[in-house]
């Protein structure tokens, strides 16, 4: 029997646990990246192991999130994030220089690789044959240090595609396809692999473009394999010398197949306020529309930027539209300036805004009060935007720019002809603003510079003989790390100061939460299904730890929120009978009786009394050998300071 091209990589990087569906596994990281609204806390939970110098075969800081300095805090998260590179043995990508998950594709990403990120869009790099995957900051503090990192053996999803994509039709509605056939919960536990005579007609932006929205379907990761699309693409980066060839045994065996003709797909849309609100343009309509944002790590390639300006060429955008387009990176937006792109965008009215992140995690651009807004963007959570009751719609930017001249919704294909771009053979290539690390001679005089912004990592403690506290929250379906810990231009700035960010924890969803967890001292949230979607950011751990928050009890949890929840000394647990989340309400008095006694035995059925109203409820705690040692002893960090004695 073959193997998949999944299985091929795992298996190469093994160096704990067995290769058996549903069992953890540890494998080997080649690769690590960092943005900076999660690198502040990566990099102090790092330097709090004491390991002088990374691991790992490449390790990159970039910085792309948090890069509207309205005060001082950001400038000085760059500036620790640039001297710990430095000291340690990181590259750092300065700001101005790009979108981490761009970047990182067209500089650092190879082949058979191994990458973990801090940032859910990690899997961007899939589009390239890696193995990529989104992980708290420190499970990727931990791989700089040379330990493995641990995800349970996945299932794996054989998307056969066929055909090849008709005018107009573009790698964004693939993948908006996917999404309204598996849901934002239909990858978790799953890697999604995709393969056919289809995956020849893609470029490697498009691959990507579709790996990276893989993220909102839960899934452990997607990936395309490496063929001579793959080479050329590397070749015209100056990176020829890291290919392989990488794809599945043609006797591999998955545990679903999905199939989609690629030549029988049209534009779509994702409507508010989920990826997977899929739905025709036929079937939306003619929407008037208010603003256009084309960009973020989804849909910021070069490729994407010239389709872009082919349409708004010699056009201008509605009077009552408001245009911004982000290229994702410098290389981008370096060759935009010098092919005359660029210029064509700002004559059709376009507002040309940094390559970074921007309007995508609410730094600016927010639209205006029930506004509709058409984003090439990966996600449309309610409130994300910065505007609590903008209308989000996620689309290709071949849709958005001819909307952006029309004002309403438009399908792409009334353009007529095809603009066919090619690849071009040799991308333009400076990196001059990545900055390299100091040579291990000079790493001991290497200053860390330190801002009054930046505090120390939250206080941690083993795991209680008994939990005996309150309910002081109870959620619904589908809560997201931005319901969690929002995003946001007022919010980011303070990720590296835990105390003062959990002041907004869980306030989309009740602004009295800190207060009400602060004045209980100890407590525990309840919530539906899937919970903690969406970001890897494990501040939606750490706000609530601060916050006294010793247990999660949901119906289901998405995968990289679980794992942060853990990694924090957060005790997740689940629902035996989902029927039995009725039976808790905010404010009742809970108690999980020798809780310590039974994680350390092993046991996986847990009771749960609620003392208010008399019920007892079976619950859940599966953790394995590893994870149940991480909880016992309060932490990832706490776990992994006393294994490197």
């Amino acid at each position: 029997m073959g193997l998949t091209l999944t299985e091929k990589i795992l298996k190469a990087h093994i160096v704990d646990g067995e290769f058996v569906k549903g069992q953890e596994i540890g494998i080997r990281i080649d690769q690590t990246l960092t943005q900076d609204a999660t690198g502040t806390m990566a990099y102090l939970e790092f330097e709090a192991m004491g390991v002088p110098r990374v691991k790992t075969e490449r390790s990159v800081a970039y910085i792309d999130h948090n890069t509207l300095q309205s005060g001082f805090e950001n400038a000085d998260d760059h500036r620790f994030i640039g001297s710990v590179a430095k000291k340690h043995g990181i590259y750092f990508s300065r700001p101005g220089n790009g979108i981490c998950h761009q970047v990182h594709l067209e500089r650092f990403g190879a082949p058979g690789k191994t990458l973990i990120g801090s940032d859910s869009h990690t899997p961007t790099g899939g589009g390239i044959g890696m193995i990529a995957i989104g992980a708290g900051g420190l499970d990727v503090a931990v791989a700089m240090g040379g330990g493995a990192y641990y995800i349970t053996y996945p299932k794996i999803v054989k998307v056969e595609l066929t055909g090849k994509l008709s005018p107009w039709v573009s790698a964004k509605d693939v993948i908006l396809e996917v999404l309204r056939w598996l849901s934002v919960k239909g990858g978790v536990g799953k890697v999604i692999e995709y393969c056919g005579e289809g995956v020849k007609t893609l470029s490697v932006p498009e691959r990507a473009t579709i790996t990276n929205m893989g993220a909102e379907l839960g899934a452990t990761t997607s990936i395309f394999p490496s063929d001579e699309t793959t080479r050329q693409f590397l070749k015209a980066q100056k990176r020829e010398e890291v290919y392989v060839p990488l794809s599945a045994d043609e006797d591999a065996v998955y545990d679903e197949v999905v199939e989609i003709n690629l030549s029988e797909l049209v534009p779509l849309a994702a409507c508010p306020h989920s990826p997977d609100n899929v739905k025709t343009i036929a079937e939306i309509g003619a929407m008037k529309i208010d603003q256009v944002c084309i960009g973020s790590c989804t849909n910021s390639s070069l490729m994407d930027m010239m389709k872009v300006a082919h349409i708004l060429k010699g056009k201008t955008v509605h009077p009552d539209v408001s245009l911004a387009i982000a290229p994702g990176s410098k290389q981008v937006l370096n060759m935009l300036a010098q092919n005359g792109a660029l210029a064509i965008m700002i004559d059709a009215g376009a507002r040309i805004l940094e390559s970074a992140c921007g309007p995508c995690i609410g730094m600016g651009q927010s639209p205006n009060s029930k506004g509709i807004s058409l984003r090439t963007f990966n996600r449309n959570f309610e409130g994300r935007s910065g505007t609590k009751d903008g209308q989000v719609y996620l689309v290709s930017p071949e849709l958005a720019a001819v909307s952006a001249l029309t004002g309403v919704l438009t399908d792409p294909r009334t353009l007529g002809d095809e603009f066919v771009f090619e690849m071009p053979s040799e991308f333009v290539i400076n990196d001059n603003m990545i900055v390299p690390p100091a040579a291990e001679e000079e790493m001991d005089s290497v200053e860390v510079l330190r801002g009054p912004n930046i505090k120390p990592f939250p206080k941690t403690a083993p795991l209680m003989d008994t939990i005996d506290c309150g309910c002081s929250l109870k959620v619904g379906d589908n809560i997201t790390t931005d319901h969690v810990m929002p995003a946001g231009a007022k919010i980011l700035p303070l990720r590296s100061n835990i105390p003062a960010i959990s002041n907004y924890c869980f306030t989309v969803c009740d602004e009295n939460f800190p207060e009400r967890a602060k004045s209980m001292g100890e407590s525990i949230i309840v919530g539906g299904s899937n919970y903690g979607q969406g970001s890897s950011r494990e501040h939606a751990a750490l706000a609530p730890l601060y916050l006294g928050v010793k247990a999660v009890l949901v119906k289901s949890f998405a995968r990289i929120h679980r794992a942060n929840l853990i990694n924090a000394g957060i005790l997740p647990l689940t629902f035996v009978n989902e029927n039995d989340y009725d039976s808790i309400s905010q404010g009742d008095e809970l108690v999980i009786a020798d809780v310590r006694k039974a994680v350390t035995e092993g046991v996986t059925e847990l009771t749960i009394v609620n003392k208010t109203n008399g019920r007892s409820i079976p619950v859940l705690c599966e953790l394995s050998g590893r994870t149940k040692d991480i909880i016992l002893a309060g932490g990832l960090l706490d776990y992994t300071r006393e294994s490197l004695k």
